[in-house]
């Protein structure tokens, strides 16, 4: 068995929880949390992508985002609609999905600042690290 503190995944995984729930802590009052932000504001600024092509920009697979999808469409912050063709579907946000996400923003950019905050001036190093790792 690895050494925890030395074993990079475990760190990354830590860290990569805390920063979670630091965000989400934040993004409380909007009713969304960081994923659900992150997932709205792509399918916001790509209207007309597939969910396989919004799967690809997020990182995440088909299944995945299709799950992530039925939950903000329970809560009536997306609709599902048909895309392109028959075999594609389209994602719309709606009214409440607009609003959430108006309110959403300015408690992200409080949560950026908090965990900027705690990383001092590591924060940009930080992104360029893990942009490496993704391979970016």
């Amino acid at each position: 068995m690895t050494d925890k503190t030395i074993c990079l995944a475990t760190n990354l995984r830590r860290a990569a929880g805390v920063a979670t729930e630091l965000y989400n802590r934040h993004l409380a009052p909007s009713g969304l949390n960081v994923a659900m932000l992150r997932l709205m504001e792509v399918a916001e600024t790509h209207p007309e992508a597939s969910i396989t092509e919004l799967a690809g920009r997020l990182g995440l697979d088909r299944s995945t985002l299709g799950r992530n999808l039925r939950v903000l469409e329970r809560q009536g912050m997306v609709s599902l609609g048909h895309g392109r063709d028959d075999r594609s579907r389209g994602i719309e946000l709606t009214e409440p999905g607009r609003q959430a996400l108006e309110i959403a923003r300015p408690l992200w950019a409080r949560a950026q600042n908090d965990l900027s905050t705690r990383l001092g001036g590591e924060a940009a190093e930080l992104i360029r690290l893990l942009e490496s790792v993704r391979g970016d």
